[in-house]
């Protein structure tokens, strides 16, 4: 026998081999090894409406019930600081006081202008009582009398006045001790003893906070909070505002304050520029973690009742859109695209169209299907499935 008889005959024994391993190995889909047909076998949920709570989330600027900017009334130097930056403070407490010895000195003047003016009166009274018994003996006018009791009202008006002046001067030698004008928290003091100071300084001499309770303010698509409030109880916004859900604060550090907060309107206006309406959830702050100037984010929960969800990891998306394999009545799966929202969690949807209740969605090795690939569905627990939302 030929080298190239020889040759070829082994070249046709080794593909007889192949073919015969690979008619035993593989096949349609469902053809497995040894035995032939295999189940084929893929768990399935029967999708049935069920409730769920998302959450809408809102960057927001925290500020305290009361920040107030403390400044000098009058211009003088610090001539001492009572607190420290951080300190609590009681309304009424003694925080700087201002030296300006021309309050003082104007005190003094009024205080003697007072006494002057005193004795002024006093003499007017001596002079009227004077006259009027020569005016009843008719040794003087009473042009006479008369003219002595002008000249005392206008002595008894110039002491009002006086009185008055030192009134203002005292009011203004207040001035110089500076108080707290509530309860609350002592911002940073950007002056020193010894400052020269007035009511125009850009900067104010400290700030004080009362965080006993925060407002944390965000801003809300107009169309949208609408849309909210629409399904909101209420024949007003104001009832509908008062029936809002609590809201969640979510700390700058990520994690998640223990009160709740109750929204209310922070504005009557729609902003023009961003088409936005700013809220304020206000939040009971006994520990104080919260500070003005803080910054966290709103979360406002919107419950859905009565709707299908999935799990997320079950879809494939294409060009954004999502599809699922869905189990017809002869048990071939159909790919089917959705409408969906998302979660706020990120594991499941909401199907807003696509699947009707009682629907089968197949839920596990969805790579290897195919349009009209025919399974053995298996149902799936749901409860098992569902168990961080039930």
């Amino acid at each position: 026998m030929s080298k190239k008889l020889k040759f070829a005959l082994l070249a046709m024994l080794f593909i007889a081999v192949i073919g015969s391993c690979k008619n035993e190995d593989s096949g349609p889909e469902g053809v497995g090894m040894g035995m032939g047909v295999t189940s084929n076998e893929r768990q399935v949920l029967t999708v049935s409406p069920r409730n769920i709570t998302t959450y809408l989330d809102f960057p927001s600027t925290i500020e305290g019930q009361q920040v107030i900017e403390i400044r000098p009334m009058i211009s003088g130097y610090i001539k001492e600081i009572y607190v420290n930056e951080g300190d609590r403070v009681s309304k009424g407490q003694l925080l700087f006081s201002i030296s300006n010895p021309q309050y003082e000195q104007s005190v003094i003047t009024a205080e003697a202008s007072i006494k002057s003016a005193e004795a002024a009166v006093n003499t007017a009274e001596m002079n009227v009582e004077k006259i009027k018994p020569l005016v009843e003996k008719e040794i003087v006018s009473v042009y006479e009398l008369r003219s002595a009791e002008l000249t005392l009202q206008e002595k008894k008006a110039s002491l009002e006045q006086t009185k008055a002046s030192l009134e203002i001067a005292k009011t203004n030698l207040g001035y110089t001790l500076i108080k707290s004008p509530a309860n609350g928290l002592i911002g940073t003091i950007p002056y020193k003893i010894g400052a020269l100071v007035n009511s125009n300084n850009t900067d104010p001499l400290t700030t004080l906070a009362n965080i006993e309770k925060v407002f944390a303010y965000f801003s809300w698509n107009e169309k949208k909070l609408l849309d909210f409030l629409s399904d909101t109880e209420g024949g007003t916004v104001d009832e509908k505002m008062k029936n809002m859900p609590d809201a969640i604060l979510k700390m700058a550090n990520g994690k998640e304050y223990p009160e709740k907060g109750k929204i209310n309107m922070a504005s009557g206006l729609v902003s023009t520029q961003t088409g936005t309406v700013i809220l304020k959830a206000t939040f009971e702050n006994p520990t104080e973690i919260l500070r003005s100037g803080s910054s966290g984010t709103i979360r406002v929960p919107e419950t859905h009742e009565n709707v299908l969800i999935i799990p997320q990891k079950i879809t494939s998306d294409i060009q954004d859109k999502h599809y699922v394999y869905v189990v017809g009545a002869d048990n071939s799966v159909k790919y089917t695209a959705l409408d969906v929202t998302a979660s706020s969690d990120g594991q499941f949807y909401i199907v807003n169209s696509g699947l009707k209740a009682g629907d089968k969605v197949v839920i596990e090795g969805i790579t290897s299907l195919r349009e009209g690939t025919v399974i053995n569905p298996a149902e799936a627990d749901a409860t098992t499935i569902y168990q961080n939302i039930d």
